[in-house]
């Protein structure tokens, strides 16, 4: 497994990079409205990125319709990219979701999700950049 370097920058860069409420939430754990979001509804496939570094984190595969207001998935493109409260791997009993690479808050995690993990990572549109599949 091959580790890149950790993404740290000034608060005032990450102002300037964000709009104001992918700053709150990425940078400050706030949380936007349900139903608000560019993904929530979204069907397209593609990848999730980090708005913040660019790093992969969900995949349209694994997007589901929670019913929630929030883009949802039941896993992470790689767990070493998702992380949960202090930078450990998200899983049960966590309830925040970071980025591993850029420690940007993504969302929550709950244990109520489909099979095969049984998990829905709720995740902020906004904390997200789509890629649509060519």
């Amino acid at each position: 497994m091959s580790r890149v370097p950790k993404v740290a920058k000034p608060e005032a860069e990450w102002r300037k990079r964000l709009s104001p409420l992918g700053f709150a939430v990425t940078r400050h754990g706030e949380t936007e409205y349900a139903f608000s979001g560019a993904y929530w509804n979204l069907h397209e496939k593609g990848l999730f990125r980090c708005v913040c570094c660019d790093t992969a984190l969900f995949s349209s595969k694994e997007k589901f319709d929670s019913g929630t207001g929030w883009p949802s998935f039941w896993q992470p493109i790689a767990s070493q990219n998702v992380g949960g409260r202090n930078g450990k791997t998200a899983g049960r009993g966590d309830t925040e979701v970071t980025c591993q690479r850029c420690d940007s808050h993504l969302g929550d995690l709950f244990d109520d999700g489909p099979r095969p993990t049984g998990l829905r990572y709720c995740i902020d549109s906004v904390a997200l950049r789509f890629v649509k599949s060519a």
